[in-house]
């Protein structure tokens, strides 16, 4: 089975190349399912119920987010609606939403998990090894397990992946919008990597207009960071599963452009 796992999508200009891309990347690959971060998937900040319905309409099987879910009240409702739609596991009791979906493509089954990071990420979450532990304990959970752990630090993500090694087939980091170059299988064979990186304009600072990022670096007030124009790219990592053992065969890093 062939999963890809794409970068944070930012924008409408991101979700338009996505769109752009993906239908015929699949068909090319024979790709089984696709996840996708599309928590900056609306114009300005966050994400809306137009830009998730967009993503899945474009071929994304399953959405996860990150620190801005919330940032749309228009998205809540939807987000407690939605089946493959997910945000992070560990945010505080009672929020919108769940963090973890199963999703069945009829002749196997796959689950996705979301976590959110602790450090450098301005609010303190539950603990995201301990909330691994018990979503893990799920009754019927397939063997095929991935992991969108959306953090800072590049350690955080490491030590994840390292303490989540045979018990899950993938962890892949999402956030920077900086794609990493430590794709690898880990020694108990699940795939992991750092940072996806993004889906979104290629000229820009983490998808935003230089200018505006470089205004707020020089002056310290705030600016409303708009999104980039020009060409984009797509960021992802495919992975080829042993769907009878649930383990990693292989990774590759794909960058569309």
């Amino acid at each position: 089975m062939l999963i890809l796992c794409i970068g944070d999508v930012v924008g409408g200009r991101g979700a338009a190349f996505l769109r752009s891309r993906l239908p015929a990347f699949k068909r090319l690959k024979a790709i089984d399912a696709v996840i996708a971060n599309g928590e900056n998937a609306a114009d300005g900040n966050g994400i809306t119920p137009h830009a998730a319905d967009y993503l899945l309409q474009s071929g994304v099987d399953v959405i996860t987010l990150g620190n801005h879910t919330f940032r749309r009240r228009e998205f809540y409702d939807y987000l407690d609606e939605a089946e493959t739609v997910i945000r992070p596991a560990n945010f505080p009791p009672g929020a919108p939403g769940k963090g973890l979906c199963v999703l069945d493509l009829g002749r196997t089954r796959l689950a996705v998990i979301n976590l959110i990071g602790n450090v450098y990420m301005g609010d303190a979450y539950d603990c995201p090894f301990r909330t691994l532990d018990a979503l893990l304990q799920t009754p019927g959970l397939p063997k095929t397990v991935l992991v969108d752990f959306h953090a800072e630090a590049t350690g955080e993500k490491r030590a994840l992946g390292f303490y989540a090694d045979g018990r899950v087939t993938a962890v892949f980091g999402t956030h920077t919008h900086v794609p990493t170059a430590d794709e690898c299988l880990l020694p108990n064979g699940t795939a992991y990597i750092s940072d996806l990186g993004m889906t979104g304009p290629i000229q820009s600072v983490l998808g935003v207009k230089p200018e505006l990022a470089i205004q707020k670096q020089l002056l310290k007030m705030p600016v409303r960071f708009n999104f980039a124009d020009g060409d984009c790219k797509l960021d992802a990592l495919l992975i080829d599963v042993n769907e009878s053992t649930g383990k990693a065969r292989s990774v590759e890093r794909v960058s569309l452009q």
